[in-house]
């Protein structure tokens, strides 16, 4: 069977593939998909990856499949361990964070200011992957952004280092990497005027930098021989297919409730209203991830924020069924204990990406200001991964998410759509526009029932 586009999704213990036709036509088509446990420790990813094809060729019934170009998303080898240095927490720094988060970088640290023994000890220690620079507005203040540099460049480590920081610095950290022998990526500021954010720059270099990194993962190394085309991570394609739909639909956010992570993307410029009163910039895109919120390797974390008591008032072996959960729920009854869990995770995850109105008091009365993201304008909440496409309750989950709050948080209205990614492959679609973005969008649009 001839297949355009194989999309594999490399995750840590899964690979996923999906198969589409018609690229390039006016019909592009979703005809199936396979997996497969991922391969990583054995060395060799496309182990993963062929036994993802079987299965395919399995679930279409065929004894042979051909494909013209293979794509890819991993988290296969933990994903981009990153550290961000800027100068004023609230501003560069931020800044730099929204960039990384966004491109499926995970943070392992931020610090703020100049960098003291003890925190090049930690960096050293975390040995990330790449290392993030930041600080100062362009031809506003340049010291602590250099000496950062410097110190960190004194480390001796071989990371790559992106300096997005005031451009009046650009030819000394130049001149400093180059000196030490260091790679260095120079990006626009991240936060080139008081409250104005340009973090795509930064984002792009960091998706560059993963995939360079990501051929010489443990167990990655021989990926290229099957994988055509690039390999993004995958919570950035994610972002990748949430821009790419906000530009057809209007404002969406999309939660992917996981069994490590709950992630949130939203893709919103704002209300017009709110801007007037933000008192820090948000970016257009804004992504974040929940460690603590998963329905199964953090099962525990979720159900303790319930408590143990409320669950067990319908779930009366509640502590046993915790204890023996599977990666996916099989009866009615660990489904509905999931479904209890996911809501949880979709309803906290929203409390820490959305923000809030505040009103402040002084000698001329009541002021009220907003911080953080802005997500009233939302025309669309969009439910993706294993949870929030398979559960069966996972509509009234996701509607859950547009009549919570006590009025002060700025989250999504109750005029805002549910849409689920039928097709569970949002993931797939982001890193397929790339390439071919109308084919995307329109495969985007089947997935959720838009077309």
């Amino acid at each position: 069977m001839k297949i355009d586009v194989l999309v594999a999704e490399i995750g840590s213990t899964t690979t996923v593939i999906n198969a589409f036709k018609g690229i390039g036509t006016p019909c592009p088509q979703f005809i199936g998909q396979g997996q497969a446990p991922t391969s990583v420790l054995v060395g060799d990813v496309t182990i993963g990856l062929k036994g993802a094809i079987d299965d395919l060729q399995n679930s279409l019934d065929v004894d042979e499949i051909c494909y013209g170009e293979m794509l890819a998303t991993s988290s296969a080898a933990g994903g981009l361990r990153m550290t961000v240095h800027g100068l004023v927490y609230d501003m560069t720094v931020r800044a730099a964070k929204e960039a990384a988060l966004g491109a499926g970088g995970i943070i392992k640290m931020v610090t703020a200011g100049k960098l003291r023994k003890t925190d090049l000890k930690k960096i050293k220690d975390i040995n990330p992957n790449i290392i993030l620079i930041a600080g100062g507005v362009d031809y506003g203040e340049r010291g602590t952004a250099l000496h950062n540099m410097e110190q960190v460049v004194s480390l001796g480590l071989d990371v790559p280092i992106i300096y997005a920081g005031n451009i009046e610095n650009q030819e000394e950290v130049e001149d400093i990497c180059k000196d030490a022998g260091v790679k260095l990526y120079l990006v626009d500021n991240v936060y080139p005027k008081v409250d104005i954010l340009n973090i795509e720059p930064t984002r792009k270099v960091i998706q560059e930098v993963f995939e360079e990194h990501i051929i010489h993962a443990p167990g990655m190394s021989t990926v290229r021989e099957m994988v055509t085309g690039p390999i993004i991570p995958t919570p950035g394609a994610v972002m990748e297919a949430a821009k790419l739909l906000k530009d057809d639909l209007g404002d969406l956010v999309i939660f992917d409730v996981g069994g490590a992570t709950t992630d949130v993307h939203s893709v919103s410029e704002g209300s017009e209203e709110v801007n007037k009163i933000l008192i820090s910039p948000e970016p257009y895109a804004k992504r974040t991830v929940e460690g603590d919120l998963g329905v199964f390797v953090n099962i525990k974390h979720i159900a303790e924020r319930i408590g143990l008591e409320e669950l067990k008032k319908e779930f009366p072996n509640a502590e046993e069924m915790i204890e023996k959960a599977k990666p996916i729920p099989e009866t009615q009854e660990e489904k509905r204990l999931i479904e209890m869990l996911t809501k949880e995770a979709v309803l906290t995850s929203l409390e820490r990406h959305a923000g809030t109105l505040r009103h402040i008091y002084g000698p001329t009365g009541k002021k009220t200001i907003a911080e953080g993201k802005d997500l009233t304008n939302i025309k669309y909440i969009i439910g993706t991964g294993g949870a929030l496409t398979r559960l069966p309750d996972r509509l009234n989950i996701l509607k859950s998410a547009s009549c919570h709050g006590k009025g002060l948080e700025l989250f999504p209205g109750n005029d805002a759509q549910v849409l689920i990614d039928n097709h569970y492959i949002f993931a797939s679609l982001g890193v397929l526009a790339k390439k071919y973005p109308e084919d995307a969008l329109a495969l985007m649009k089947n997935s959720i029932n838009l077309e």
